[in-house]
């Protein structure tokens, strides 16, 4: 019911349009009140929400990691998850932090790189790559070992070559040892659309890769010469990393990702295995601390609660358009 429904006006009184007036605002108030109530209680809700995340994940922030002593012996794990990238939590820097970290403790009985990463940038994956190396010249008494998870392709497996020891499960997918660099092509549809192109340059070659200028034949030459070269340090490296473990098969570097048992055939891993597997037996120190280095309480709150509004988005969205929701 409306305001004008509820107003109880005498349509014989002299006074009618003063006890119409008093009778709206009487109504105004009672709908300003009960607004400002609804408005207590939705920012009351909204506190308790934030105040639940953040209490949950300062909590879960106290894991078992963080819990056992430092002192104690342990297996140390650096984690690579995700696209490795500059501006990813698997970039080099966040990598090699947690190795420096782990290898310099004293308590630490090995180190262990959990991956599962699609790759991504090869210069981040080489700097990761080095600094393993590095490492373990400087503290030869202390192994490294890969596990990979769901996936450790690409870049991920560059990483894991530099490894004592590689282990992945059965259905683990490995290798991908190739180079990619992909774009579009958009000439004819600006010549459709009746749009053209000014990119002014000094440098013949100077862009050579915008997708709006036609592709030359001199410079897909450079460019395939370019991954080419690219792809020769990828082989060098798994070669250096695997030895004479690696199986003679004209397949294994053209950019084919294999299962965890394909993977053990190949010689692109030394056995089947989790973590926990890999900690417990081979290493022979079951109890894991993680040297990942994380986000700041108030980063991951923020990264939550993007998260959280992303989905209560995308679920709205589902219900007017009645599509499918996926999150990637």
């Amino acid at each position: 019911m409306g305001l004008f429904s509820r107003s109880k006006v005498n349509p014989d009184s002299p006074h009618r349009d003063w006890e119409l007036v008093s009778s709206l605002a009487a109504e105004s108030l009672k709908e300003q009140r009960r607004a400002r109530r609804w408005g207590i209680v939705f920012k009351t809700l909204t506190f308790v929400y934030l105040f639940v995340i953040l209490g949950s994940f300062i909590i879960s922030s106290r894991g078992m990691g963080d819990a056992m002593n430092p002192n104690d012996p342990h297996t140390a794990i650096v984690r690579v998850s995700g696209v490795i990238a500059a501006d990813q939590d698997a970039s080099a820097n966040n990598i090699v932090s947690g190795l420096r970290r782990a290898f310099k403790n004293d308590h630490s009985t090995a180190v262990m790189l959990v991956i599962n990463s699609p790759g991504g940038s090869p210069v981040q994956a080489g700097y990761v790559y080095d600094e393993i190396k590095r490492l373990r010249g400087e503290y030869p008494d202390k192994k490294v070992y890969a596990t990979i998870a769901d996936l450790g392709a690409s870049g991920g497996y560059y990483i894991a070559a530099a490894a004592d020891e590689i282990y992945a499960d059965k259905a683990s997918l490995v290798g991908s040892i190739g180079v990619t660099a992909a774009s579009f092509g958009f000439v004819d549809l600006m010549e459709k659309v009746g749009v053209e192109r000014r990119n002014f340059t000094a440098g013949e070659h100077k862009a050579f890769l915008d997708p709006f200028s036609p592709l030359k034949e001199d410079e897909k030459v450079f460019w395939e010469s370019v991954l080419r070269s690219t792809h020769e340090q990828f082989i060098r490296v798994v070669k250096e990393g695997r030895g004479d473990r690696l199986i003679d098969n004209d397949k294994l570097f053209t950019g084919l990702v294999w299962s965890g048992e394909q993977a053990l055939e190949l010689g692109l891993i030394d056995g089947l295995g989790s973590p926990g597997f890999v900690a417990r037996d081979i290493i022979g120190e079951e109890t894991m601390r993680d040297y990942t280095p994380r986000r700041s309480a108030f980063e991951e709150l923020t990264r939550q609660l993007g998260v959280s509004i992303g989905v209560g988005f995308g679920q709205a969205m589902q219900v007017l358009m009645n599509r499918p929701v996926t999150l990637q």
